[in-house]
Order: structure tokens, then C-alpha cells, then sequence
């Protein structure tokens, strides 16, 4: 009934509400971590030392082949025994951030090879060192390149912060599996879920898009 639906929907958003705080949370600080850890990989993938090209191929064949709740149940479970122990929160923060940081190196890559050499060439001819050429040439146009997968990585980033409920951090999932449990209203629970989510990525994909615009302008 309508009605009904309504009614407890009225009385379980708030719970949900609060697993959104903590979904954005984890959404939030896993992708400035993946942004940070992937251009890293991007730029030692593009380093003369041979060392560092390998370090960064071997990290983002490992990180890819291997499952995402893996990864975090080795932050989580794992680490401690070695002497990091990280909460549940702080370890799906990381735990995300690594696996999607492939992702987005691969992002940046693609950003990087779609540089025109001429303007690499260009800018070497003026006098400019590498440094120099990469933080005021490269980058910039890489970003406008990488923006669109960026923002499908964002907001396929923020659906798979729900994998962090398995190791118990309060995300909206993990809050809605709960509440599903003690009032057995799944119906009601999992539709205000996928209501809740589609309302954080239209936002997201708005934003990613409105920042394309921008950038073309420029």
C-alpha cells in the first residue's frame, strides 16, 4: 500500500540517513585517495628508471586481479597482525582507495598519451624542465581527458562502498541490511536503499559533467 509505504518510510529514513553520512564519508575519502595513489602509479609508469615503470605495472596488476572485499578484509584483518590497526571506517577508507587507485592510474595514463609530442617538444625547446612540463602542460590536459571515465569511476566508487559493510562499517547498506533484519520490511528498506543511492550519484554526474563543459570552454 502506499500508505504504508509512506508511512515507514517516514519513520526508517532516518536510520538510512545516517548510513549516508558515512557512505559519503567513505566515498569521499576513498577517492582522494585513489585520485593521489593513481596518478602516482600514472607518473611512475611514465619514469624513465626502469625500476619505478616496473613498481607501478606490477602494483596495478596485483591490485586489479584481485578482488575488491579481499583487499579489505587484508586492510582490516590482516594489517593488524603486523602491527597497523586501523578501524573500520579508516580501513574501507584505504581498502577502496587502493583498489580504485588502478583505476584511476589507468584514468591518467590515457590523459597523458593524449598529449600532443609537439607541445612536449615545444616546451623542451623553450627551456622548460620536466617538472615544469608536467605540472603546467601535461597534467592540466591530461585531467580535461580523464575527466569523463573519471566520473563513471566516482560514481562506481561510491556503489561499491557498500562492500565496506562486510567488515561492519555503518555505511547506508550496511544500515539498511540491519534494519531489514529486526523489522522485516525488505521491500520498504532495500527501495528507500536504491532511492538513496541514485539520489547520490545524480548529483555526481551532474557535477562531472558540468566540469566537462567548463573545461572545453577554457
Amino acid at each position: 500500500m502506499p500508505e504504508d509505504f509512506i508511512a515507514r518510510s517516514i519513520e526508517f529514513l532516518p536510520i538510512l540517513l545516517r548510513g549516508v553520512v558515512v557512505t559519503i564519508e567513505v566515498t569521499l575519502g576513498a577517492l582522494l585517495l585513489s585520485v593521489v595513489l593513481g596518478l602516482l602509479w600514472a607518473i611512475m609508469g611514465r619514469s624513465r628508471l626502469a625500476l619505478l615503470r616496473a613498481v607501478s605495472r606490477t602494483v596495478i596488476n596485483v591490485v586489479r586481479g584481485i578482488p575488491i572485499i579481499v583487499q579489505l578484509f587484508y586492510v582490516y584483518f590482516v594489517l593488524p597482525e603486523f602491527g597497523l590497526q586501523l578501524n573500520a571506517l579508516a580501513a574501507g577508507i584505504v581498502g577502496l582507495g587502493l583498489a580504485y587507485s588502478v583505476y584511476q592510474a589507468e584514468n591518467f595514463r590515457a590523459g597523458f598519451e593524449s598529449v600532443d609530442p609537439a607541445l612536449v617538444e615545444a616546451a623542451q625547446s623553450l627551456g622548460l624542465s620536466e617538472r615544469k612540463i608536467m605540472l603546467r602542460l601535461m597534467l592540466p590536459l591530461a585531467v580535461r581527458t580523464a575527466l569523463p571515465p573519471f566520473g563513471n569511476t566516482s560514481i562506481m566508487l561510491l556503489k561499491d562502498s557498500s562492500i565496506a559493510s562486510t567488515i561492519t562499517v555503518a555505511e547506508l547498506t550496511r544500515a539498511g541490511q540491519l534494519l531489514a533484519v529486526s523489522t522485516f520490511q525488505n521491500m520498504t528498506v532495500y527501495t528507500l536503499i536504491a532511492i538513496l543511492y541514485l539520489a547520490m550519484s545524480l548529483p555526481l554526474t551532474l557535477a562531472v559533467h558540468h566540469l566537462e563543459r567548463r573545461m572545453k570552454r577554457r
